[in-house]
């Protein structure tokens, strides 16, 4: 007999046992290969999704860190002026101070200087006198030699002191 395209139960036979080994093979394949490969596809997804939130998460920091940073760059622009405004109150504060201690040192050295001056001139007046008062000796000695007496040689030193005067004695 003949069949149609040679069609027999044996060839049916083989090909209902090769779609049956398939789809046997195909599940055997599917257990053992395609199921870990999806779970292998599922958990990187879900490690690429978290890595993707980390980034978000890290990123929204970022940004508020960075917003931070130059807030604190304009506080410390605003601080270093601050400080800067205080140390020239400082320096003010200073120059004023040694200006104040420079004129009170010229006034002391001023009043030393005429304190000298006073005393250098009373100085001289003494010497002055001292040397009035031996002249006065030796003019007194010529007094005495000549045989005049103590009355006499009195007057003599009072009148010439008299002639003399304050005048020369302070100038």
């Amino acid at each position: 007999m003949e069949y149609l395209f040679d069609l027999n139960f044996q060839l049916l036979h083989d090909a209902v046992l090769l779609a049956i080994s398939i789809f046997v093979l195909f599940l055997a394949l599917s257990y053992l290969l395609f199921n870990p490969v999806r779970k292998m596809l599922y958990d990187r997804q879900r490690k690429i999704q978290g890595d993707i939130d980390n980034a978000k998460t890290d990123k929204e920091k970022a940004a508020a860190m960075k917003a931070e940073y130059e807030e604190k760059l304009r506080n410390a622009d605003k601080e270093v002026e601050a400080i800067l405004s205080e140390a020239r109150q400082k320096a003010l504060k200073n120059e004023a101070h040694i200006v104040d201690e420079a004129k009170q040192e010229a006034a002391r050295i001023i009043q030393r200087a005429n304190e000298e001056a006073r005393l250098e001139k009373n100085r001289a007046l003494d010497e002055m006198k001292q040397e009035m008062i031996t002249v006065a000796s030796m003019m007194a000695a010529k007094v005495v030699a000549a045989s005049i007496d103590t009355t006499v040689q009195s007057t003599l030193v009072e009148e010439t002191l008299k002639e003399m005067g304050d005048s020369t004695w302070q100038s």
